[in-house]
């Protein structure tokens, strides 16, 4: 068959490890040791002082870069679209984190600052996010219930609940920015690969459940307190359906005009994107109008209606955590430290490939942990990034962070001049506007399919993530399903796919021949079938019921009863194949005389290919020569191939080779060692030589 396309041809000996390092000798080098690094982070220059400024204000890289003419319009379009929109969802999600509404502002301007001068992505809008609002109430109302009284903490005496609530809030912030700059300055921002996207997926759909269900009391206009901790969602449902009757119809209508609203226009904003200058500000429109109705209409006393009230006017002088706090709160902290983290560089490193630049996680981690505990320190809670804010300041035409400083100097406005305006708003209205925020994460429940038919254990992880999350909390569910998702790691290593390989004519390419689970026999236990078969034969042969013929060992007559083989004596049996005080080399793969069985071995070389083996405990290596002597002893050529040379040196570091197993059995490729073996075995050329099993790790020749 003539060959397609082009093709090539290389021409070179036959190599095995040992002739290639003969050939071919390797530069020594000195690695450098762990002092040797200490030793060099330490060392300062000019160089390395600018590096490290530049490193730490990203800003200085991109200003200088700054194209006023083409980017300053863009930023300027977007920084008003998106600050519109920052201060609805900081009123909104201040609800999720049982605060206030007009805090949700602080939080909507300071990280924005901070994360200015020190964030790597140019388009992420930094502010509330749902879920970390979640997560801070659910602390909040663990501290500072609803009902009931707070729990004794120093600093709270003579101050309301708002106020207790607040520095809660601001402490379990602070404490999460704590968490996150230390491992920025770790370097440790390689933690969020441990979140895999499947993990995040369940995760936040069952954030957004949780959301959802919290945030019906408001669209419904009931009354109840917060519910936090394992099984709330179960106890706020309760709450809801217990209450149903007393719902009030003003809130239940303004929501849902608002929900139905909302979601068309979103669904014409997405449709025609590419037709609209700017996405129409439907959250804005809508706002305004309910805050006028709920005014002109005075829905507050007529219909009961819980409006925002008193918003905040200004900014308040800064204060420290509190140390109880701290101590009640740091084990909430940590995970809100980490899923912050991870959203806000999920969603950056999308942007950043799409608009072709670089963003340094740890730089990241410093920069959220400097936000977070600068904003802290204003009575702000925890901020990340929110994607449909992100998803406007970007589509509207924002570059740089410049967008994020004129979004935040919208919600500057808002705070000291005209906050007072939005006071008539009803709390529905924000609840709905939550509830429509939500519909992205609920929609990835569409992803379970997907993984069901291509991914199993993903769909476990996703399902268990999911149903933990909503069952046992956030925080709780997050740590079951980090767990869950180092199970499937372990599953998929303990149990992987095997294959039967074949080599395609005339090449040295194998290719997948069809599944298969092993080699069909245990070593070990050949090898105690072949010695206590020859002790039994020795034993025949001894009472002269075996002589040797030209056709074999023959029977003279039938064995007496007490030769046969002791089952008990186990001693030896073990060790390598004696075959010696016997007249006769036995043929293991012919019939054997007596009743004899032995497993047939219908293979002569084993190869095993390392090409996707990148490490090697003690345990492993104990584990590899065992086995590898278990097949010698039953004379099974043994042969490695695609090792690494780190794995090599760590193998003769641990004294892995004796006088049964050497360096000869190592080989650069799997041709070169099929080459080899068909060359001992030339017999074998026509019939055998396209057999060879493969799994991830190893491959085996027959």
């Amino acid at each position: 068959m003539q060959p397609f396309g082009r093709h090539y041809v290389v021409v070179r000996p036959l190599f095995s490890e040992d002739s290639f390092a003969e050939q071919h000798e390797r530069i020594s080098r000195n690695r450098k040791t762990p002092l040797d690094h200490l030793r060099n982070y330490f060392t300062c220059d000019s160089n390395r002082a600018k590096n490290a400024a530049l490193s730490l204000l990203p800003i200085i890289g991109w200003m200088k870069n700054y194209n006023i003419k083409e980017w300053l319009l863009g930023d300027i379009v977007s920084g008003i679209s998106t600050g519109l929109v920052a201060v609805l969802q900081g009123l909104a999600f201040a609800l999720l984190a049982s605060l206030p509404p007009g805090y949700g502002l602080y939080t909507a301007f300071f990280p924005a600052i901070v994360y200015f001068f020190l964030g790597t992505s140019r388009h992420i809008s930094v502010g509330a996010f749902p879920i970390l609002s979640l997560m801070v109430g659910a602390v909040v109302t663990r501290l500072v219930p609803d009902e009931g009284p707070a729990v004794n903490i120093t600093g709270f005496e003579g101050l309301s609940i708002e106020e207790q609530r607040v520095i809660v809030a601001s402490t379990v912030t602070f404490l999460m920015g704590v968490f996150q700059l230390i491992m920025g300055l770790l370097h440790v921002g390689f933690i969020v690969m441990y979140l895999s996207d499947t993990l995040v997926s369940g995760f936040t759909t069952a954030a957004a459940v949780q959301i959802l269900v919290s945030q019906l009391r408001f669209v419904l206009g009931l009354d109840f307190p917060g519910r936090n901790g394992p099984l709330a969602i179960i106890y706020t449902l309760v709450d809801v359906f217990s209450q149903i009757t007393n719902t009030n119809v003003a809130d239940l209508v303004t929501s849902v005009v608002i929900m139905a609203v909302v979601l068309i226009v979103k669904e014409i904003n997405d449709k025609f994107k590419s037709k609209l200058p700017v996405p129409i500000p439907i959250e804005v429109i809508m706002t305004v109008i309910a805050c006028g109705v709920s005014f002109g209409f005075n829905f507050e006393e007529r219909f009961g209606v819980v409006v925002i009230g008193e918003m905040v006017n200004g900014y308040e002088s800064p204060i420290a955590p509190n140390l109880e706090v701290i101590e009640q709160s740091a084990v909430e902290a940590f995970p809100m430290a980490i899923v912050g983290f991870a959203v806000a560089f999920s969603v950056a490193k999308v942007y950043s490939v799409k608009h072709d630049y670089t963003i340094d996680g740890n730089q990241e981690l410093i920069a959220f942990g400097v936000s977070n505990m600068f904003g802290a320190s204003f009575r702000s809670f925890a901020a990340s990034t929110a994607l449909s804010r992100t998803a406007i300041q970007e589509s509207t035409g924002g570059k740089t962070q410049i967008a994020s400083i004129l979004s935040a100097m919208m919600v500057l406005i808002v705070t000291v001049a005209v906050g007072f305006l939005l006071e008539p708003l009803p709390r529905s209205v924000l609840g709905a506007l939550v509830i429509v925020n939500l519909k992205g994460m609920l929609m990835q429940v569409k992803e379970l399919p997907f993984l069901w038919n291509n991914d199993r254990p993903d769909f476990v992880t996703w399902v268990v993530t999911f149903v933990a999350s909503i069952i046992l909390g956030l925080d709780l569910g997050l740590a079951v399903g980090i767990v869950a998702e180092l199970f499937t790691v372990v599953f998929r290593a303990q149990f992987p796919r095997c294959s039967l390989l074949a080599n395609i004519t005339g090449t040295d390419i194998y290719r997948d021949r069809k599944d298969y689970l092993s080699v069909g026999f245990s070593p070990l236990r050949v090898l105690k079938k072949r010695s206590k078969a020859l002790r039994k034969i020795r034993k025949m042969l001894i009472n002269g019921e075996l002589q040797v013929s030209d056709r074999g060992l023959q029977i003279t007559h039938q064995p007496s009863t007490d030769s046969s083989e002791d089952e008990s004596n186990i001693e030896g049996l073990d060790q390598p194949i004696d075959n010696s005080n016997l007249p006769i080399q036995v043929n293991w793969n012919a019939e054997l005389p007596a009743n004899i069985c032995v497993p047939p071995v219908n293979i002569h070389s084993l190869v095993l290919d390392f090409s996707a083996v990148t490490f090697l405990d003690i345990a492993a290596l104990k584990g590899l020569k065992t086995t590898l002597k278990e097949f010698i002893k039953i004379e099974v050529d043994i042969y490695i191939v695609s090792c690494d040379v780190y794995i090599m040196e760590k193998l003769h570091q641990c004294k892995f080779f004796d006088d049964a197993i050497n360096t000869s059995i190592f080989y650069p490729t799997l041709h070169d060692a099929m080459l080899h073996i068909l060359q001992i075995h030339p017999d074998y050329r026509q019939a055998e030589k396209d057999i060879r099993i493969s799994i991830p790790r190893v491959s085996i020749t027959v």
